[in-house]
């Protein structure tokens, strides 16, 4: 007989959201180390084994020294130092393939044993191809680097951690309509006001990797001005003008200053009317991670991008888009029940 399981589903889901979110943590590291070229091939399968003794190692390593950023950047480095940058890269791509088992093998078990209700199939699957499709951009990503430049492109990379946080997004909401499910509530939807808040949110961390793409937060390392001016003098412009807000290194780090007030204000607006309407922890969440993330914001720039305060700065943008998902879904089931 079906039995449907929409909590066991909410919670795999929730744990999956909980992998993703690590995942956009050690990207950032891999980002911020300089490590992201240091696999210079893409392999599905046998990438997942590391080189295991030191004659793969050196392999690895002249396979390295064959692309631009050995050439141009770190000619002479050692190969324990080759091992640090390896590390994180070799990390990332085996947490993708993790987390992309950890939600095909379950979602495989569910769907024989009939748990998924009715209406989450295609849900579900559209999770998983935006997964498949995840790897694939990464790899996108890293071969942009692999040509001329030694440095992946910063769009590409906006890319590449826009759709984690969509997939983290798409997780959260889901698990949320499928909690409410077994309360016997309707699925949420989205509201105006969500979709402009959520946009906006996505526009300020579109930026953010823009300014971690064009290491343009080295650019001026003191908050509130820049060069002592709201707008800084001497702008080299780029031609057409539209350019400067995607690859202006200066222009970037300012739309990403001031476009996060706007992004702050409609998340506190978003907060106080769903702790009006529907309640729940999410709202004190955003309000309380957006205060963190303000303050981890001004103290990258004026720590001259450091290590541990940029990681933790995107790893609350990521918390910060669970628990925005979270008040915009609360916002869209106010109280109503399944007929």
């Amino acid at each position: 007989m079906t039995t449907a399981r929409p909590r066991a589903i909410a919670l795999w889901l929730y744990a999956v959201a909980a992998l993703v979110f690590v995942m956009v943590v050690v990207g950032g590291i891999t980002r911020l180390t300089e490590s992201g070229l240091s696999m210079v091939r893409w392999e599905p399968i046998s990438g997942v084994v590391p080189p295991l003794n030191e004659a793969e190692w050196h392999a690895e390593f002249e396979a390295y020294k064959a692309y631009p950023e050995y050439q141009k950047v770190n000619r002479g480095m050692s190969l324990s130092e080759f091992k640090a940058i390896f590390f994180w890269e070799y990390l990332h791509r085996v947490l993708g393939r993790f987390i992309g088992l950890a939600f095909a093998l379950p979602l495989a078990w569910f769907w024989v044993r009939r748990a998924i209700p009715e209406g989450y199939k295609p849900r579900l699957l559209a999770l998983l191809a935006l997964g498949a499709l995840q790897g694939a951009i990464g790899w996108w990503m890293v071969a942009s680097g692999l040509v001329d430049r030694p440095d992946v492109a910063h769009d590409r990379l906006a890319v590449h951690l826009g759709a984690a946080l969509v997939i983290l997004g798409g997780l959260v909401w889901t698990a949320r309509d499928l909690t409410a499910h077994a309360r016997g509530e309707v699925r949420s939807r989205l509201t105006g006001f969500s979709v402009l808040t959520l946009l906006v949110l996505a526009i300020q961390i579109v930026l953010g990797a823009f300014v971690a793409g064009l290491n343009a937060g080295h650019a001026f390392a003191e908050w509130p001005l820049m060069g002592g001016r709201v707008f800084p003098e001497g702008v080299e412009w780029l031609e057409p003008l539209w350019r400067n807000v995607i690859d202006n290194p200066v222009v970037v780090q300012w739309a990403h200053r001031w476009w996060a007030w706007i992004a702050a204000l409609l998340l506190v607006l978003l907060s106080v009317r769903t702790a009006r309407e529907s309640g729940g922890g999410a709202p004190r969440f955003v309000l309380l991670l957006l205060t963190a993330q303000i303050i981890l914001g001004i103290a990258t720039l004026l720590t001259g991008v450091a290590l541990h305060v940029a990681v933790a700065h995107q790893a609350v943008a990521a918390l910060l888009v669970w628990a925005a998902v979270s008040c915009a879904h609360g916002l869209g089931r106010p109280g109503r029940r399944m007929r």
